[in-house]
Formats: C-alpha cells, structure tokens, sequence
C-alpha cells in the first residue's frame, strides 16, 4: 500500500494567502511525512526559492520546488499528498499500525533514510560544483577574467566561514585592484559573493577606494568601477525596494561620505531628461553615420568610458575623445592629445568650416608654428572664425579610460 503524505491545513491555508501576494513558487521539505507551516516556504520569483533551498539544504531539510496557480496545483504537484479530512484521516491510520506492521515500518524508514544520506551526499557534492560553477561566471561576467578559478576552488575547498580573493590589472595604463569577498552561508556549504573593495590610480596621485555590493552576482563591473572611480558616470538598469524595474546614470560623490566609508552613489534618474543620443549627435560625430558603430559607441560611453571618435566637417577629420556628461545633459570632449575642452569652447565643434578648422589645427601645432603664423598678417584674418581646436584651453585630463 502507498504511504500517504498528509498535508496540514495551515499549509493550504498559508498558500491562499501566498497567491493572494503574487508568490507562486512554494519550496517544501520532501523529509518530512507530514507537511506543516514550518516545511513549506512561499516566493515571487524562481530565483528566490532556488536560493533558499541552496542556503536550507540538509540532512532534515531536503527541499523540493513547484510552482502553482492554485491549491489544487500543489496536492497534483506533491506526490501521494492528502489534505483536509483525508489528512487526518491518513494520520490517524498511521499512527495506529499494529507491532509487526510498525516494527516493518521502521526498518523501511531506516534503509530508506541510508539510501537518502548516500543520495544527499552525491547531490551535496553535485551542488558544490554547481556552487563553484555560479561563483566562476559571476566572477568572470563581473569583468575579472578566469584567472581566479583555481584560487576559488581552493578556497572552497578549505571551507573557511569566509575569504577573500586579490585582483589586480591596468586599464589604460592606469593600475587597477580589488579584493573579492565571499562568504559561507549559515544554513549550507554554499558559498556567496557579495561584494568586493576596488581601488585605482589616478595620473595626479589620488587612490580613491570604494566598496561595491552585487546581488546574485550582478551589479558594477571592474571596468565599470574603474571609470566610477576616476570621477565619470555609468547608466545602469537598476531596481527599486518594491522590485520595480528603471534606469539611472550612477556616479561617485567624494566630498559625501558614507558612514561605510564608501563615497556617496548619487542617481541621476533616466527622469532627469539626459538623453545620450542627442548630446553626442551636435557634434559631427562620423561614426553615427553607421549604425552598428553608433550602437557600440553609445554602449561604450553609457560604461562610464571615454570613447574614441571622429568629428568631421567639410570634408575634414579629426580624432578627439568623448564621455558621458549627464549632471549636464551634454558629454565631455578632448582633443586627440587627451586635454579637456572647455565649456565655453564646445559650441565651436559643433559647427565648423574646413578652412577655420585647417587654420585651429595649426595653432595647435606648437609655439613655433604660432608664431609662423603671426608672421603672416593676412593668416590671421581667418582665425576670427571659431576653429576645430580652439587657441586656449583650460584644463588637462591626461590617460583616461577608452574602450
């Protein structure tokens, strides 16, 4: 005769309720014969309930996962399961075995229970690949390679409650470091990571330093969190308390601090009225002639990089370097010797002549050339007209990131 699983009416109850809120997705403990509140658990998302069991996985707590639509999805879902009256009933007709039929049962329970520890140790060992799997990709998709494999297997392996792991690179002939942070869970063997410390060189001498958090292995990546820490802003697709979806342009605030340490993440809100694709199209940009290459400079500048491009006008090109300046609704650009064009001088890239341009190209050549030209007066009549590369500048940004 096939065991019956009873299932207490606090569990169907607490499943109405669970619809009710929008979570279909109940995870419940396959070792328990009778199924009550503490053995079922209710959640949104797929991810959420894999999650737990990953963390609540044991011996005692061997979960199973279904997803339903109703109360009658979950006694079709649940092997064997009854529920109500006939629960009672099963229960009270199991506590009544007589001596041998008891004796039986629980020599079937003890060889049973073997045969699961002997499966919960394969599936153990299964998970913790699976474990090392999931921490391998977050690290390689959070942009730090897969140079860390062999010191995240060892690692795991010493089953220390947590640990670290060190990276270091160059972007742009700037060094780069991070500590990686992992810890154990209280529940299980499984492994997180949660965060990891980022730090970076800039060309003055400064090393600003800033924690950044990931859930389930997504959140800024290397290369995002160096172009965050050398002052310039990233447009990621983040979610809100209540896990409604939106975007924002993320950027670094270092005269606010965070009680952590950490320096103020301050959201510029895709509200706010930026809009990238304009900023960039007032300048003579050549490749948004093409789609393609439109589309990776577009990415390339929303990852915080400043990016490589040519303005062309009247049949003259120029290679100057470009980055996202939402706080401004407008981007930042550099000449081809990486300094910073001024405010007040960025109009004059939007709409120049080929002569004008030839003769602003000069002036840049040097003092030498200046003064070549100052030799000629009828050179200098030109010159009245706003230049590709204007005569002054103010301020220099050396060495920064490109894609």
């Amino acid at each position: 005769m096939t065991e019956t699983r009873p299932i207490a009416e606090e569990v169907l109850d607490a499943a109405t309720v669970a619809l009710a809120n929008g979570n279909k997705w109940m995870a419940y403990n396959d070792a328990s014969l009778l199924l009550e509140g503490p053995d079922v658990s209710f959640f949104k998302t797929k991810d959420d309930a894999i999650e737990f069991i990953i963390n609540n996985y044991g011996i005692q707590h061997q979960y199973e996962l279904i997803r339903f639509n109703t109360v009658e999805d979950i006694l079709r879902q649940i092997p064997n399961s009854v529920a109500g009256q006939e629960s009672r009933a099963a229960s009270k007709d199991q506590n009544h075995l007589d001596e041998d039929d008891f004796i039986e049962d629980v020599l079937d329970k003890m060889a049973q229970q073997q045969f699961d520890l002997y499966d919960l140790l394969q599936k153990t060992d299964i998970m913790k690949q699976e474990n090392f799997n999931f921490l391998a990709d977050n690290i390689k998709y959070a942009g730090f390679g897969e140079d860390l494999k062999s010191a995240l297997e060892k690692a795991m392996y010493e089953g220390k409650p947590e640990f670290q792991l060190r990276f270091s690179t160059e972007f742009n002939q700037k060094p780069f470091e991070a500590i990686l942070n992992f810890r154990k869970s209280e529940t299980s063997d499984m492994y997180f990571f949660n965060n990891y410390r980022a730090s970076m060189e800039r060309n003055d001498g400064t090393k600003p330093e800033q924690t950044f958090y990931l859930n389930k292995g997504k959140g800024i990546t290397a290369k995002e969190a160096f172009n965050l820490l050398d002052g310039r802003a990233v447009h990621k697709d983040l979610v809100t308390k209540e896990g409604q979806p939106y975007k924002a342009w993320l950027q670094l605030n270092p005269e606010e601090k965070e009680k952590n340490g950490n320096m103020k993440v301050e959201q510029i809100h895709e509200k706010y009225g930026y809009d990238l694709k304009q900023a960039v199209a007032k300048f003579p940009v050549a490749e948004l002639k093409d789609t393609e290459k439109a589309d990776k400079l577009m990415a390339s500048l929303q990852k915080g990089n400043v990016q490589s491009v040519t303005l062309e006008k009247d049949g003259a090109s120029h290679k100057m370097f470009m980055e996202a300046d939402p706080r401004y609704k407008t981007v930042k650009l550099y000449d081809e010797h990486m300094k910073l064009i001024t405010k007040e001088a960025l109009s004059a890239y939007q709409s120049v002549g080929k002569e004008a341009a030839s003769k602003a190209v000069k002036q840049e050549a040097g003092q030498d050339k200046k003064k070549e030209v100052a030799q000629k007066p009828e050179a200098l009549k030109p010159e009245k007209k706003a230049g590709l590369l204007p005569k002054k500048r103010e301020g220099t940004k050396k060495g920064l990131g490109m894609a």
